[in-house]
């Protein structure tokens, strides 16, 4: 059991189909995620901060504490309550989801059409029995 053992496990496991698939669809995820984080920031928000005043949703926050400042400077931060990004980030994960599973149901779909129905099986070949007793019943058709 010594470190070759370890190491040739560990290239078979991380050589299976699977295991790749898996890291490909991470990396493209992470990708896709930026994307629609950029789009529900850089696109969604705007507008719908503009219905609601021209509010810009990441820089709503509840000050729960205020900054404490002496002579000129910030001596302790404020402390806040940050439900903009919160709502941000909501927007975004409702949107990847909805991505997601849209995508989800096109692939399933085009699936569904891919496997075209199948020939019924056919029928099972009659026992042993069966053509023994098939084979009696013509001899006895053949007596008559």
């Amino acid at each position: 059991m010594g470190k070759s053992t370890f190491l040739n496990d560990f290239k078979a496991f991380a050589m299976k189909g699977n295991v790749i698939d898996m890291a490909v669809g991470v990396i493209i995820g992470g990708a896709f995620g930026k994307i629609v984080s950029s789009v529900v920031a850089d696109v969604i928000m705007p507008p719908i901060g503009l219905l609601v005043g021209g509010v810009n949703f990441t820089d709503l926050k509840l000050v729960l504490k205020p900054a404490v400042v002496q002579d000129g400077q910030e001596v302790a931060a404020a402390v806040t309550l940050n439900y903009g990004n919160f709502l941000q980030v909501t927007f975004d994960f409702l949107i990847i989801a909805f991505s997601v599973f849209l995508f989800v149901r096109l692939l399933s779909k085009l699936n569904r059409k891919k496997a075209a129905p199948a020939t019924p099986p056919a029928p099972p070949a009659p026992s042993k029995e069966e053509l023994l007793l098939t084979e009696i019943r013509d001899l006895l058709k053949e007596r008559k």
